[in-house]
């Protein structure tokens, strides 16, 4: 894949959120823009500012690594990173006047807000000009980071999730395909002690633990969101009733209280007194990046383990291969300084195979082309490949952008935590209160 100049087009943004008068015009992308193999000569010399996320020593080293490659396109263009940077933080320095040329962003939740309102520009009319196929990124990355036909951003890696099991702790068995299969085997390799408390879980079916969001669970059984017009279809849509009556038959096989309090009594998902690591769960619903942690641990690194897709509900073995994916998204900014040189750093983060290897190895997250997925000097064995595989699937989804995704997300958990509690008598009319817990704020919002 190479840039083509096509029509000279710019980026314009509209006002900051709904609440702020008139339209202010964004900085345009270039007025001659050029293909990659011209375009060091044509931009002048710049300094940007870039915003991320990653903090560790090793994350930040492999994004100077990546910049350092674009550094050689582009010489004359110095790259200032700001490491540990929030949204909420992007989102006030662009309130503020203030906003850096790049920001990148670890979730996906805040992408609709900031297509809606301007607040990151269109993309676009550059992606057009500049001959790049988007087809090279698998369909549901594409779909997480647009809203409303605005590309205001583009994906940077991407988190997978599937199933680790620990082989000892399986002694012998393969991993689960289905819901039943899960069950089944849950059931058979728990270990309680002699007043029934659990000393070894097999799977922990609760909402609250770790990654068990109800994002991370719905494609399970291939449970969604919205409806075509936005609105909630969560108590409408038969997929997460069958998910929900699931979980609650496990969690009540091992007693609601049994369970919580086998939950709490675990060590930090982020250090290494994961349950994983110590032997206390054979099966975890996980992303890639635990692959990395287990390497880096050294009580945990030579632990035998495997990895493997979700299980999905028997009726819907076509699921199986899938899973939930979301990842890193980067744009410019309204308001940025240098928009036509912060996008050819975005082009080139996001869409060269070299940098995105890089970012990949260093970081263990699933690199976002098909390039570099296929790529030779991508590092992978087969507990990584089964994520690349996860991602690259065609049913493989994600929580569609929205407008009100942090809350309509806590909605549907805080409705969790009482229905596998026991605190719920009507699954269906709960549901529906989720619904209207979620369209009223949809109006609210504006639609």
């Amino acid at each position: 894949m190479r840039f083509v100049p096509l029509a000279v087009a710019g980026l314009t943004a509209l006002a900051l959120t709904a609440c702020t008068a008139g339209k202010e015009a964004a900085p345009s992308l270039g007025a001659q823009p050029k293909p990659s193999g011209t375009a060091s000569q044509a931009l002048p010399a710049a300094t940007l500012e870039l915003w991320h996320g990653f903090s560790t020593d090793a994350e930040v080293k492999a994004f100077e690594d990546a910049i350092a490659g674009f550094n050689k396109k582009f010489p004359q263009i110095k790259v200032n990173a700001t490491k540990g940077v929030q949204d909420d933080q992007i989102t006030q320095s662009i309130r503020g006047g203030k906003a850096p040329d790049v920001a990148a962003s670890f979730t996906t939740d805040n992408v609709a807000q900031w297509c809606r309102s301007g607040s990151f520009q269109d993309l676009t009319p550059v992606i057009k000009q500049d001959g790049i196929d988007l087809t090279v990124l698998p369909e549901v990355s594409r779909t997480y980071t647009e809203f409303e036909g605005k590309r205001c951003t583009m994906p940077l890696l991407a988190d997978a999730y599937g199933l680790y099991y620990n082989k000892a702790l399986m002694k012998g068995e393969q991993p689960p395909k289905t819901l039943s299969e899960l069950t089944a085997l849950t059931k058979k390799l728990t270990v309680r002690d002699a007043n029934g408390d659990i000393k070894v879980a097999g799977f922990v079916p609760s909402f609250q633990y770790y990654e068990n969001s109800p994002s991370h669970m719905g494609p399970m059984v291939g449970a969604t969101w919205y409806n075509p017009d936005g609105t909630s279809a969560i108590g409408s849509d038969p997929a997460w009733k069958q998910l929900l009556t699931w979980q609650k038959e496990l969690v009540d096989w091992y007693g609601y209280d049994k369970l919580e309090k086998f939950r709490k009594s675990l060590g930090d998902e982020w250090s290494a007194e994961h349950p994983f690591f110590k032997g206390k769960v054979a099966m975890i619903l996980d992303g890639e990046w635990r692959n990395a942690m287990i390497a880096g641990d050294p009580k945990a690194k030579d632990m035998d383990y495997g990895t493997a897709p979700l299980p999905v509900a028997d009726d819907k073995p076509d699921l199986y291969g899938s899973g939930f994916t979301a990842g890193t998204v980067i744009g410019v900014p309204k308001g940025a300084k240098h928009p036509q040189h912060a996008w050819e750093l975005v082009k080139h983060l996001t869409t060269d195979t070299g940098s995105l290897v890089t970012l990949s190895n260093a970081l263990r997250n699933v690199p976002t082309t098909k390039a570099a997925m296929e790529s030779p000097d991508l590092a992978e064995d087969a507990n990584f490949r089964t994520f690349l595989d996860i991602f690259a699937h065609p049913k493989t989804s994600t929580l569609p952008a929205n407008v009100n995704s942090v809350f309509n997300q806590e909605a549907l958990s805080t409705f969790l935590a009482r229905w596998e509690k026991g605190a719920v008598t009507d699954l269906d009319a709960g549901l529906k209160s989720v619904d209207k817990q979620i369209d009223d704020k949809l109006k609210l919002s504006g639609g």
